[in-house]
């Protein structure tokens, strides 16, 4: 009589810790900030640093890992197109900070960035997100749907 093993007892070949799936390049235009194309390199950078330590260690799972984030932003930084925001902007465009006041006097401010810069919780939204296809093209005064409020433009800045 046979009995099947459950591979969580079978240990993991190199070439099982190399199938690691790609990451997604996105169909959009690969607009940068200056701060978005530094932060390209830097993370090109430091990958190449975890590339070297893990050849050194052997560790086949985390070179696949490496290697795989390698490509992508090595791709991310060799396809960014960066944009430079107009010194004092009239229209909410890329680059540009959107000072935002919602019902109750509430204020929140929000950047158009590339989508490898975006980070919500601090303010900086893709360009390609819901948000920023209703701030694009607005100015100061304007009003837009925010969530199932309406927020006002009340300054802009690059």
């Amino acid at each position: 009589m046979m009995f099947a093993m459950s591979r969580a007892f079978v240990k993991e070949t190199d070439q099982d810790a190399a199938a690691v799936p790609e990451r997604a390049i996105s169909p959009h235009p690969n607009l940068v900030t200056a701060r978005g194309q530094a932060q390209l390199e830097a993370r090109v950078r430091e990958l190449e640093a975890e590339r070297s330590a893990a050849r050194t260690a052997n560790d086949a799972a985390v070179l696949a890992r490496i290697a795989r984030d390698l490509r992508y932003f090595q791709a991310r930084r060799d396809s960014a197109r960066p944009v430079t925001p107009p010194a004092q902007p009239q229209q909410v465009r890329f680059g540009v900070r959107a000072l935002l006041r919602l019902p109750g006097g509430v204020e929140r401010a929000f950047q158009l960035v590339g989508e490898d810069e975006a980070d919500p919780k601090a303010g900086l939204i893709s360009f390609v997100s819901p948000l920023a296809k209703a701030l694009m093209g607005k100015g100061v005064g304007e009003q837009l749907p925010f969530g199932a409020l309406t927020a006002e433009i009340i300054a802009l800045e690059s």
